[in-house]
């Protein structure tokens, strides 16, 4: 029997969350189960996965800390499986800084955790003014303003480029049926 594949999120106006469930839906049609949980109220013994996915978001300039503490807490389990981390962020809207390697949240966060994930993505999140509270909204016009991105928008703009998604689940896909089922594969 083949295990499960687990997403954590850390979701702050949902679009990190919206991008768990398509990747849920991605290895679900491949008959791959997979549970999603958010990492507020998440609790299970990690090695009971054959793979861990956590998709994080970025507000003013920093993930959750509790995505760090999450990690450091269990970096032992998580270099035992499969794993592999996202982060959501405006800044990754620009071709130079939509990769792991060129995102400077990415290399931040990395820089601090020490952790090794198998696989690694960047993805542009949704800029909705219309749902942040006043002080949000001033202060992601201010970054938006340096960064030369929109100030002003009427309607929601989703940057994330799903076909980007489809892809990261499809390599995880592939590495999960050319893997070891069983616990301490790696």
């Amino acid at each position: 029997m083949r295990k499960k594949i687990a997403l954590i999120y850390s979701s702050v106006d949902g679009q990190t969350k919206k991008i768990c469930q398509e990747l849920s839906l991605i290895f679900e049609k491949q008959q791959i189960k997979t549970e999603l949980h958010s990492i507020d109220n998440f609790s299970d013994d990690l090695l009971k996965y054959h793979t861990l996915i956590i998709g994080a978001s970025i507000r003013y300039g920093k993930h959750n800390n509790k995505v760090s503490e999450f990690i450091l807490d269990n970096l032992n389990k998580l270099n035992q499986i499969q794993t592999a981390f996202f982060s959501v962020n405006l800044v990754a809207r620009k071709k130079d800084k939509n990769s792991a390697s060129t995102n400077p949240y990415m290399i931040k966060f990395l820089d601090k955790t020490e952790w090794k994930a198998d696989f690694l993505q960047v993805f542009a999140g949704k800029l909705d003014y219309n749902s942040y509270s006043f002080l949000d909204k001033i202060m992601i016009k201010l970054i938006m303003l340096i960064t030369n991105g929109p100030t002003k928008s009427k309607e929601p703009i989703e940057f994330t480029e799903w076909e980007r998604v489809n892809d990261f689940g499809i390599k995880i896909i592939e590495n999960y049926k050319n893997t070891k089922h069983n616990i301490g594969y790696k």
